[in-house]
């Protein structure tokens, strides 16, 4: 993830850089999947791989395909970055280490989330219970943006066969003139 991550970077042909984003994105959701993440997993691959190239490669064909070359210094959004990350890192230096059996989460919500979502929630399947009724906010939220992209990439499909209808060459049939 690294090395496309700095690929990303380098890279200034714009379809380059779409494909290696959606790259980026496949590779994160096969790490969700060795993480036994596969809820997140498949949001990611679906949103991030699947839409979101979808999208920019939608937006590609209506702009040009090379970046414009910056006249001023990098500098300043690299020092923000670099802090931003340095932030973020000293943020997660409290955690307990991966799988460790004496993390919170293991001690008591787990337990609880086996013992008590049948009598709480009144489904029997933990996993259903869990995404329905514990994480429902989140859920809801996912389902949201997955919708949302859905309804963003029909609107650009929509958009780009009307236009191409309307381009129809004078004198070949189509066209406003065609009736």
């Amino acid at each position: 993830m690294a090395v496309i991550g700095l690929a990303l970077v380098r890279v200034r042909d714009l379809f380059g850089v779409v494909m290696l984003s959606g790259l980026f994105t496949l590779t994160a959701a096969s790490l969700y999947v060795v993480m036994d993440a596969v809820d997140v997993a498949f949001t990611e691959a679906a949103v991030g791989a699947g839409i979101s190239t979808v999208l920019m490669l939608e937006t590609l064909a209506l702009t040009t395909g090379r970046e414009k070359v910056m006249r001023h210094s990098t500098l300043a959004p690299f020092i923000m970055v670099v802090v931003t990350g340095a932030v973020l890192i000293y943020g997660t230096l409290d955690m307990p280490g991966y799988g460790d059996p004496a993390a919170p989460i293991h001690r008591h919500v787990a337990l609880r989330y086996i013992e008590e979502s049948g009598r709480e929630v009144g489904v029997p399947n933990i996993v259903t219970s869990v995404l329905a009724s514990y994480r429902g906010y989140d859920t809801l939220g996912e389902v949201t943006v997955i919708f949302t992209a859905t309804v963003g990439v029909l609107a650009l499909i929509g958009r780009s066969q009307r236009r191409r209808r309307t381009r129809s060459p004078a004198g070949k049939g189509g066209g406003e003139d065609a009736r």
